[in-house]
């Protein structure tokens, strides 16, 4: 019995976690949220709220976690997609292009807490962009044998070009956004021949 009341309870968090991220917009943002809206959608009353999260500022740490752990999913997804042939650069900005669409409100949530006024929230925001760079540092380290640092310092520049483009995408139509995805493509190849340049040089 004590299972079912788990699985219940882990249902009922993930209510709550989903029912927030559809109230955001981009006229809508986490600051603007009321617990009784998230509980009304979630089809809990407000007070069961408190059975799940400590209070709204624990559940939009909640939502900053989920929102960096589906994007890192769908790009080693992606770099699973690479192993099988494919370029790295076009597979990855097409994935993260894909996150954009489908989970806009996700990466909304990233982009305002980010520079937000909660310091918790910025902290977490950058955890979850540290996690992101060293990832893909460790994938250029393993791929490319690059030295660790220089790994890192290319997976920074790639990421903050990502997010930078991924803010713009955002707003735009569908025509906007490919055109967008293409220039993002040949920059990134432009970091990677540069880092790549720079290695044979110093070798």
């Amino acid at each position: 019995m004590s299972g079912v009341r788990a699985q219940q309870k882990q249902k009922t968090r993930q209510a709550l976690i989903e029912a927030a991220f559809n109230q955001l917009s981009a006229e809508h943002s986490f600051s603007n949220l009321s617990l009784r809206e998230v509980a009304r959608e979630a089809g809990i009353a407000p007070t069961s709220f408190y059975r799940h999260f400590k209070d709204m500022n624990e559940l939009g740490l909640t939502l900053v976690d989920e929102a960096g752990l589906t994007l890192r999913q769908l790009m080693r997804q992606a770099r699973r997609r690479i192993a099988s042939g494919g370029s790295v650069i076009d597979t990855s900005v097409q994935t993260f292009m894909e996150f954009i669409e489908t989970s806009s409100n996700q990466f909304r949530l990233l982009l305002r807490e980010r520079s937000g006024t909660s310091p918790a929230f910025r902290a977490a925001v950058a955890r979850e962009i540290k996690h992101f760079i060293l990832e893909l540092a460790h994938y250029l380290e393993s791929e490319t044998k690059v030295e660790p640092h220089h790994a890192y310092m290319q997976a920074e520049a790639m990421v903050t070009l990502v997010f930078s483009s991924g803010a713009e995408a955002l707003d735009q139509d569908q025509q906007q956004r490919a055109e967008l995805t293409s220039r993002l493509i040949w920059q990134l190849r432009y970091i990677a021949k540069g880092a790549a340049g720079y290695q044979k040089s110093s070798t």
